[in-house]
């Protein structure tokens, strides 16, 4: 699982290297480019993953179950089909901690998993060849979860479902100089996750309204 966040780190590296490469030096008083349509865009960006866990149930015996936010690195793709209309696809992968508090039996940590979660965007881009040029998305998101890891007994074994959810998106991005762009960027995820876990010789099932607000910052370049 670390491989995969350092292959996506590797990529991110490598493209805004070849990237670099190809335009040189990064030069502040190159022309800005601005958005075009036929015209592709990468970023790479830090983000951080926050689950709201808005509301959760866990049977048998009760309590809430609560997931951590983290952070990682993140690799997405764009390619404008207009000037102002784009396509977006993210690539990222974190782990997560998942814990059932006010359970009959106390607080208990469940262990950990990893997410995986494609999310496709259909954006409008306002003032697409001025500096400062805002956006708004909505698509879809498939979370896959996997590298469920038992926490230390009671828990002895623990699996989460697949999900599909909607993506809402606002994010800028700031033409700094040439094909060169900082950008900022928001989602929110609305993500249902069903678990089943096996403790104290019963399966229990848990639910949880999982959706995360995804924060990212970084840069991009314009091919």
């Amino acid at each position: 699982m670390k491989k995969l966040l350092f292959v996506t780190t590797l990529l991110s590296g490598l493209s805004l290297g070849v990237a670099a490469e190809a335009q040189g030096p990064l030069d502040m008083n190159a022309p800005l480019v601005g958005k075009e349509a036929g015209t592709f865009m990468i970023r790479a960006r830090a983000i951080g993953i926050i689950p709201e866990d808005n509301s959760s149930n866990v049977s048998v015996i009760g309590g809430h179950v609560s997931a951590t936010a983290q952070a990682a690195p993140e690799l997405d793709f764009s390619y404008f089909l207009t000037d102002n209309i784009a396509l977006e696809l993210i690539a990222a992968s974190t782990r997560h901690d998942v814990k059932a508090t006010g359970t009959a039996v106390g607080d208990v940590d469940v262990g950990s998993v990893w997410a995986l979660p494609p999310t496709l965007t259909l954006q409008y881009h306002f003032l697409p060849h001025s500096a400062f040029s805002p956006y708004v998305g909505v698509g879809l998101n498939v979370t896959f979860w996997y590298g469920e890891s038992a926490a230390n007994p009671p828990v002895t074994h623990f699996s989460v479902g697949n999900g599909v959810g909607p993506a809402l998106q606002v994010g800028i991005d700031y033409n700094i100089a040439g094909h060169w762009f900082l950008n900022l960027d928001v989602k929110q995820i609305f993500l249902n996750v069903n678990a089943h876990v096996d403790a104290l010789g019963t399966t229990v099932k848990a639910h949880d309204a999982l959706d995360p607000l995804v924060v990212g910052l970084g840069v991009g370049y314009r091919f």
